[in-house]
Parts: C-alpha cells; sequence; structure tokens
C-alpha cells in the first residue's frame, strides 16, 4: 500500500515526498554565473598558495635579531592560511568545479611571485606586505563578484579572509615602523 494511497498517512520518509522525488535543484547560479564565481576563487586561490608557501620559506629561513618574533608570527600566518586555502578549494568544489592544485598553475596564475631563502627579516616582512596588498585585491574582486551573484556563502567566507589579512597587514606594518 502506498502512502499516496491513503492521504491521512504522514510520510515515512523524505523518499515518500514529493520533493525528495523531484529532480535535485542546482544551486541557483547560470553556468556563466558559476564560471565568474569559480575564476575568481581560483585567482585569489593561486595567490593564497604561493603566499602560504612564501610564509613557509620565510619561518624556515628568518634569521637575526627578529627571529622569535618573525619565526612564530610567519607560522601562525601559514597555519590560518592554509586553512583558507582549503576552504577557497572546496568552495570551488560546491559548484562542480575543479580548483586549480599544481604549483605549475599556481605559478602561472599568481600575480604573487616566489622569492629566494636568502632575505633579511626586513625584505622578507616587505615582502608580505605586498602579498597582503594584493590578495586583499583578489579577496575584494571575490567579495564584489559574490555580491553581484548573490553568492552569500562565498562572500562571507571571504569577508573573515579580509579581516585576517587587514589584521595582519597592520600588525607587521607597525613591526617595521619600529
Amino acid at each position: 500500500m502506498k502512502a499516496t494511497e491513503h492521504p491521512e498517512q504522514a510520510a515515512q520518509t523524505q523518499l515518500d515526498n514529493r520533493l525528495a522525488k523531484a529532480k535535485p535543484v542546482k544551486l541557483g547560479w547560470s553556468p556563466e554565473e558559476t564560471e565568474e564565481i569559480t575564476q575568481a576563487l581560483n585567482d585569489l586561490l593561486a595567490n593564497y598558495s604561493i603566499h602560504y608557501q612564501k610564509l613557509r620559506n620565510y619561518h624556515w629561513n628568518v634569521k637575526g635579531a627578529d627571529f622569535f618574533d618573525l619565526h612564530e608570527q610567519f607560522e601562525q600566518q601559514y597555519t590560518e592560511a592554509l586553512r583558507n586555502i582549503d576552504d577557497v578549494a572546496e568552495r570551488i568544489r560546491i559548484f562542480g568545479k575543479t580548483p586549480l592544485s599544481t604549483l605549475k598553475e599556481y605559478l602561472e596564475a599568481a600575480e604573487i611571485k616566489e622569492t629566494g631563502s636568502q632575505l633579511s627579516s626586513e625584505l622578507m616582512v616587505r615582502e608580505l606586505l605586498s602579498d597582503y596588498r594584493i590578495l586583499l585585491q583578489y579577496m575584494f574582486n571575490v567579495v564584489e563578484v559574490a555580491v553581484r551573484h548573490s553568492d552569500s556563502g562565498t562572500e562571507e567566507m571571504v569577508k573573515v579572509f579580509i579581516n585576517q589579512l587587514e589584521k595582519h597587514h597592520w600588525m607587521l606594518s607597525s613591526f617595521m615602523s619600529k
């Protein structure tokens, strides 16, 4: 006996409900909108990934009187960057797209460039301050695209990243003014 034969009976499972039997609904964005959102996210992902590796490089190779302060700061920041990178890549997957994922792809797509390992601590900090400005531009672009397409999930995620980077910029800028 089917539930539809006795309408007074409640559905036993979600599968008994009309909506559960219907064709799955897309997230709500057109292919063009999805492409624009994921392209902006992939651009951010590439730059963030190069920045992450730069932080690890600096963490391992910082020297001098600032070693203890910067060594710890760089580790905190690369740990945070790794979580954020994972969130960006997973957000791209939510849209059914493939995130950039190789170093070659990152290096080709990123505006942020690698540096060597033998920099002074001051140059390391200056490089990171430059990275923050670049990353913030890409983050602002993602937010703009997300707002234009009513993608509140992406917008909310990236606004958290913006707050984090602005604080890092302030802290390292203050460090440089000693």
